[in-house]
């Protein structure tokens, strides 16, 4: 069992994370999208390298398993050689036959490591996670710029290892991948961790069912991603955008194909601070850092976000945002 209870983290006088509390149970799968700093200070955090922070991480006396981004090779070797040094090392008993076959690097076996592509070097790692026989596994951006292919078999490494009752964690950056490999997804938004709400789609039973309709106030911006449906809060959308007829939501630097049109969208959020700045623009009014003028009949919005993201302002919209924010 992994638990963080109330972590937080400074650099100098900025808080970077803020009262950081989850728990992860053997035999379960769960990721935490968050940003490049963040996913950083969190995987120091578990490999012991980050002592600066207050509150608790507990790993319950559990043996762990990490897998980084900057982790090398021994590039010389073999992939069969590489994979039988770590099958001696941690003293597994797996058939080094059955994981070669596992990853589908049996054709790959006798090649040495440093004439692999990329998703052949992650395969490699994926063989050796399935070796280590460890209780927690801290995985940092396991599948970042691999093929399809070894995407999918990283999935069956990890179902493999969830069956064998260990518990995982995934840091990413990049919510498809999150979303990939299970619906317990935490992202880190401004300091703070919250689990995001997140459904897998249901199988077409093709039943005639007449659905029961209940009206309610749905508070939350439903998207879909990797055939399952993310609800964002609108706190966590920066802005709208329509491009090619289909209105892209915008939340820390990740974009979310929405259902529902810029009109719809302008209804529902107006009542949370969101303004039609642009007939292709929705904005959240809490992201705005400042107004532009560059001419008498040209503005533009600036974002707080850390690309400070420019978003157009039409010249009508203007005196309608003056007056929205108490300006004459």
């Amino acid at each position: 069992m992994l638990t963080f209870d109330n972590v937080s983290v400074r650099q100098q006088d900025t808080l970077i994370l803020e009262n950081i509390s989850f728990t992860i149970n053997q035999g379960e799968v769960a990721a935490i999208h968050c940003g490049v700093t963040s996913r950083e200070i969190l995987f120091a955090l578990l490999t012991d390298s980050y002592a600066n922070y207050s509150g608790t991480i507990d790993t319950a006396n559990r043996t762990l398993s990490v897998f980084s981004i900057r982790d090398g090779l021994y590039d010389r070797l073999t992939v069969e050689e590489y994979l039988r040094f770590t099958h001696t090392l941690y003293e597994s008993t797996e058939s080094l036959d059955a994981i070669l076959q596992t990853v589908q690097l049996t054709p790959y076996r006798n090649k040495r490591l440093n004439r692999l592509n990329l998703s052949l070097v992650r395969r490699v790692q994926y063989a050796a996670l399935l070796l280590h026989n460890r209780d927690i596994y801290v995985l940092e951006e396991p599948d970042q710029n691999v093929d399809q292919e070894t995407r999918h078999l990283f999935a069956t490494v990890l179902l493999q290892l969830k069956q064998q009752q260990k518990a995982i964690l995934l840091l990413t950056s990049n919510m498809e991948s999150a979303l990939f490999v299970t619906s317990t997804v935490y992202r880190i938004d401004h300091r703070h961790l919250r689990l995001l709400d997140v459904d897998p789609d249901e199988p077409d039973t093709n039943e005639d069912v007449t659905p029961e309709v209940i009206h309610v106030r749905f508070e939350k911006i439903p998207t879909k991603v990797n055939e399952k449906i993310v609800l964002l809060d609108p706190p966590e959308i920066d802005y709208i955008e329509s491009r090619d007829g289909q209105s892209i939501l915008h939340s820390q630097s990740e974009q979310f194909p929405s259902v529902f049109t810029m009109n719809e969208l302008e209804a529902r959020l107006t009542p949370y601070g969101f303004f039609r700045c642009h007939r292709s623009y929705i904005v959240n009014l809490q992201r705005v850092r400042e107004v532009i003028t560059y001419t008498k009949n040209s503005f533009s919005l600036v974002l707080d976000d850390a690309a400070k993201t420019t978003i157009p302002l039409s010249k009508t919209k203007m005196a309608e945002l003056k007056t929205m924010i108490g300006l004459k």
